[in-house]
């Protein structure tokens, strides 16, 4: 299926047998413009609190990449510094909702996931992926850092594998590598194989006791109460990085 031809992207929700489905699209790489952000908290708010939901599934549009992260339009035109806070906060937003969320958040990532893509997915409860998944955190190479995501993927992969990626800003990693660092749970060869075990995973899931589930879904995110104030402080430092000299000149040789 190909992704959205929406400038604003799209954004579905469907619930089938305790399981919602949210599947995000954009034509940009199924990147996020902030109103698509927005959607996407305001989508998994009221799913958190449907008594008829037991688990929610991410995935997007299409069998390209996964997510190119926030969009690069609205990067661009960053031009203040209360703009650069609420344009870094929308990724913060969704991964507080995700973490607040009182239900399991299943990851489907079928392809390549860059920056806040890396964090939508770290911020899931469980993900599964294909060999085509691999990961990068590019902020540096444009004068700023993954300062909103990096709890998120600390708190999955670990210190080392957040600096790994950071600081190897230009690099890929393979989604083994992704794996073995925590971020997959398991990899799959084929999108097909993919959707097969996601099927299964989530039915099995879903079949569970719901107030186990919610209950075990805050085990699963205790220590992190500050991440509200947290993530919002880190998204002043991006909005501030963002503005400088440096940034400016690296966006502008990227421009289209």
């Amino acid at each position: 299926m190909a992704t959205t031809q929406r400038v604003d992207g799209s954004l579905y929700t469907k619930i089938e047998n305790r399981i919602a489905t949210i599947e995000f699209g954009h034509p940009a790489s199924n990147s996020f413009p902030g109103i698509l952000l927005a959607r996407l908290t305001e989508a998994i708010n009221t799913l958190s609190n449907n008594p008829d939901v037991s688990i929610i599934v991410l995935k997007s549009e299409g069998e390209a990449a996964f997510c190119a992260g926030a969009s690069f339009n609205e990067l661009l035109a960053v031009s203040t510094l209360d703009e650069g806070a609420v344009f870094f906060g929308g990724f913060a937003n969704v991964i507080n909702t995700m973490r607040n969320c009182s239900k399991l958040i299943i990851g489907r990532i079928q392809g390549k996931a860059v920056g806040g893509g890396v964090g939508l997915a770290a911020a899931c409860d469980y993900a599964l992926a294909t060999e085509g998944s691999a990961i990068k955190l590019s902020e540096f190479t444009i004068g700023i850092g993954p300062f909103v995501i990096a709890p998120a993927v600390e708190r999955k992969m670990g210190k080392a594998a957040l600096s790994e990626l950071t600081l190897a800003a230009q690099e890929w990693k393979n989604a083994y590598w992704a794996q073995e660092k925590g971020l997959y749970a398991k990899v799959f060869e084929t999108i097909k194989e993919l959707d097969t075990e996601l099927d299964i995973f989530t039915s099995k899931l879903a079949s569970y006791n719901p107030e186990a589930l919610a209950a075990m879904k805050q085990v699963l995110w205790e220590g992190t109460d500050d991440w509200d104030t947290l993530l919002a402080d880190r998204a002043k430092i991006s909005g501030r990085l963002v503005l400088s000299d440096f940034s400016r000149q690296a966006l502008a040789k990227l421009k289209p």
